[in-house]
């Protein structure tokens, strides 16, 4: 189980390591629908990724949802200090997709627990 936390630190690591350096195409101010598809995307590559993950790891499905706590546990804890800190941990970013920022990012944990609700 604690390689499923690192796992979890390692993408949220990756993922805002990579938002910091080229987030300005990704994150808009002005979602709207570009933010709606963005969000369905991810729900579902989560839904998918977190059963995968946990199948490549042999983990036993009594401890998938044990499992899915700790993958997205780094993001639930350590993302809203990016949003509170937004301007500074995503200087590149508009100040004002913060809040597409966060949703994005409760987006992609759902979809971890759908897929693995799902994947039962």
């Amino acid at each position: 189980m604690t390689s499923t936390l690192l796992i979890g630190l390692l993408l949220w690591a990756a993922g805002t390591a990579a938002l910091r350096f080229a987030g300005r195409g990704i994150l808009r101010p002005a979602g709207g629908v570009r933010a709606v598809i963005l969000y369905a995307a991810s729900f579902i590559l989560m839904a998918l990724l977190a059963p995968g993950l946990f199948r490549a790891l042999k983990l036993d499905r009594g401890m998938w949802f044990q499992a899915v706590a700790l993958l997205t546990l780094p993001t639930l804890i350590l993302d809203p200090f990016s949003c509170l800190f937004f301007n500074r941990v995503f200087p590149n970013i508009a100040p004002a997709a913060a809040g597409i920022f966060g949703g994005w990012m409760l987006i992609c944990c759902a979809g971890a627990v759908a897929g693995v609700w799902i994947g039962r």
